[in-house]
């Protein structure tokens, strides 16, 4: 164990803490009341937050405890043990706004879901490395999508659609690993047309999608270009445009449908759908350069940002450490996701590659698809922050997904 510390990147350990830190700070001040209150009192989401950090040390020193072999030889079967546990849910759940993602004990829950990203990193890495870097196989690349498919098909059966879009991110390190571009460049146009066809509608979509391919078509120099291809494109193009107001009204649940609705600013209810947007972008606009000081927000006091401790914590940094505060946090997540990128590209072992990469890509799209809901980039999706949001299972989650990677990386320069 002393051998393992000392191998440890601390860097990165250092940038968790911090934010570790600086979140419970902010979480304090989302439900500060009186300065006579004790920060230990359990009662309290402050005194709960302080006692899962507490609980991490340990779980911590577990991990780190743990043989790096053990991750790679068990990726299997605690894969499988996840999937029981999200199943379990649908038998001895706790159905919480609307959503069976919580074991209930007691006063706390254990939402599965949060482990489970770790689980699939180990799958995905175990599967991949045994593939000897052939993911060209169309074969190869439906099992790679079942191992990320199947939670996320049952986490959207809870429904939990934010948490369910974290595992469209294990794409990225498929992606490193030689996954064709057709699927990530599909996906971006999918994602595209789906936004402009909300946005401006069909009838004036179509024409200018069909002007557009027709350009590419005349003007594509680097291969001798194919028309069939290019008309298929055009179809499904076209139908997946004419099927977003089916999909917007019959199969996206009415909040969903709203939150696009906020998003494309076809609705402003400030008092609605927009309420949540609306107070987060006041409280992060009065912050100014430098902020209003801890425990001075007015927005942030006054409880006007509704789920603030946990998805719209960076409205609190907005507000009470401003401008420098919300950049130190930015900061602070870019260096960490980049030396991440570091750690895993230089790796010699294919497992640990691929899992550092599913470490990094789950840590990204968190951050960034957080902030960009809390400042109107992105519709509400309940993604928390990583190591700042309030929430047990979040804070474990993290810990467990970053430590087996700096384990694995000990014991890459261990025997360098």
């Amino acid at each position: 164990m002393p051998k393992t510390l000392l191998q440890l990147d601390w860097l990165t350990i250092l940038i968790v803490a911090i934010l570790i830190g600086f979140g419970w700070g902010n979480i304090y001040s989302t439900t500060f009341v009186s300065p006579e209150e004790s920060i230990l009192d359990l009662s309290k989401i402050y005194g709960r937050q302080l006692l899962f950090i507490g609980l991490g040390v340990i779980i911590a020193i577990v991990v780190l405890a743990l043989e790096s072999k053990f991750f790679e030889r068990f990726a299997s079967i605690i894969y499988i043990l996840s999937i029981l546990s999200l199943l379990g849910l649908f038998i001895f759940g706790k159905t919480i706004a609307g959503q069976t993602a919580w074991y209930s004990f007691g006063a706390f829950g254990l939402q599965p879901a949060e482990f489970a990203k770790t689980a699939v990193a180990l799958a995905l890495a175990k599967y991949i490395s045994e593939l000897d870097n052939d993911l060209s196989k169309f074969t190869s690349q439906l099992k790679a999508f079942a191992i990320i498919g199947v939670p996320l098909a049952l986490i959207m059966l809870q429904p939990d659609a934010g948490s369910a879009l974290i595992y469209l991110s294990f794409l990225i390190p498929l992606y490193r690993e030689g996954l064709p571009h057709f699927y990530i460049t599909n996906g971006l146009l999918a994602a595209a047309i789906f936004i402009l066809t909300l946005k401006f509608g069909f009838t004036l979509f179509a024409p200018v999608f069909v002007f557009l391919m027709i350009i590419i078509y005349l003007f594509n120099r680097t291969k001798k270009p194919r028309l069939w291809l290019y008309f298929l494109a055009l179809v499904f193009g076209l139908g997946f445009s004419y099927s977003v107001n089916f999909i917007l009204n019959s199969v996206l649940l009415p909040h969903q449908k709203d939150r696009f609705d906020v998003l494309i600013g076809e609705t402003n209810d400030i008092k609605g759908s927009a309420f949540n947007l609306y107070q987060s972008e006041v409280a992060i606009g009065s912050g100014g350069w430098t902020g209003k000081g801890w425990l001075k927000g007015s927005q942030t006091q006054g409880r006007f940002v509704p789920e603030q401790h946990t998805d719209y914590i960076f409205s609190t940094v907005g507000e009470e450490w401003g401008f420098l505060g919300t950049s130190i946090v930015v900061i602070l997540f870019t260096i960490l996701i980049l030396r991440l990128f570091h750690l895993a590209e230089r790796q010699k072992s294919q497992f640990n590659r691929v899992y550092g990469y599913c470490v990094l890509s789950v840590i990204f799209v968190h951050f960034f698809v957080n902030i960009a809901m809390v400042i109107g980039l992105f519709p509400t999706v309940g993604i928390p922050l990583p190591f700042f949001s309030y929430g047990g299972s979040g804070l474990w989650g993290f810990l467990i997904l970053v430590l087996i990677f700096l384990k694995l990386d000990a014991k890459r320069k261990s025997l360098d």
